[in-house]
């Protein structure tokens, strides 16, 4: 079983193949941690949000978001690593993350008015379009497409890399991040990448749920599910970005 979500690969729940407690993972848990982990992160992305309108101004949101993804980034590969922290760490990555997208969509709000809750709208959306989509099996994560939606996420992930690392010596890439029509491509297919990954988790957690992983894993596997849909918001709101600068 693959899956692109570093959070949900294939090893996570194969160590719990064995387990005979009575305390096991569901389906409704899943779903319910993840619902609480989506209203962690909205607090503090509604307060950040607050300091740019309530004239808090933006020198020093910033600095949260900054600290946000650094320290969202730190938690998650902590996470990754002590699946059995997850109950802790979990919550904690969903308020880091929100700090840093409650700064990152008011600074887009203010260029663009109405693109967050555009971006929100179409996040959950493609959410709730894919999970029925899964559920009626009108797409299936067998093999090829998991392989597929594996390699294109690392060819991203790859671009990406690439182009942070030459940031830092001045160099630009072109294209990919202007609102030319090659660059409105590229995010268009980064966010078809990344809506599929949720595919791929929807996957691993039936799996998970089926393999009687402990309750613990409830958390975890809403954590690898939150990863996916901060970065689907992220992706679509620079791709809205993209379009609206056009007009």
């Amino acid at each position: 079983m693959r899956t692109a979500n570093p959070a949900l690969n294939d090893a996570t729940f194969e160590r719990y193949a064995d387990y005979v407690a009575d305390d096991r993972m569901t389906l409704t848990g899943t779903v319910n941690k993840t619902g609480m982990l989506l209203l962690i992160l909205l607090v503090p992305a509604i307060w950040v949000w607050g300091q740019v309108y309530n004239g808090g101004g933006t020198a020093n949101v910033n600095l949260w978001i900054i600290g946000g993804f650094v320290g969202g980034l730190i938690v998650a590969i902590v996470t990754v690593f002590k699946a059995t922290w997850s109950p802790f760490t979990a919550p904690l990555y969903a308020a880091l993350e929100g700090l840093a997208l409650g700064g990152i969509s008011a600074f887009f709000e203010l260029r663009y008015p109405g693109i967050v809750i555009q971006a929100v709208a179409l996040t959950f959306g493609t959410l709730a379009v894919l999970l029925m989509a899964y559920r009626s099996g009108i797409i299936r994560a067998t093999e090829n497409f998991k392989l597929g939606i594996v390699s294109a996420t690392g060819a991203i992930f790859m671009i990406y890399m690439v182009t942070w690392v030459l940031g830092f010596f001045g160099v630009a890439v072109p294209f990919i991040h202007e609102a030319g029509l090659f660059g409105i491509i590229f995010s268009l297919v980064v966010v078809v990448i990344a809506a599929l990954n949720l595919v791929l988790d929807f996957d691993f957690i039936e799996r998970g749920v089926e393999h009687g992983a402990p309750k613990y894993m409830e958390w975890y596997a809403a954590f690898g599910l939150l990863v996916t849909l901060v970065w689907l918001y992220l992706e679509i709101l620079r791709l809205l970005a993209k379009l609206q600068s056009r007009r």
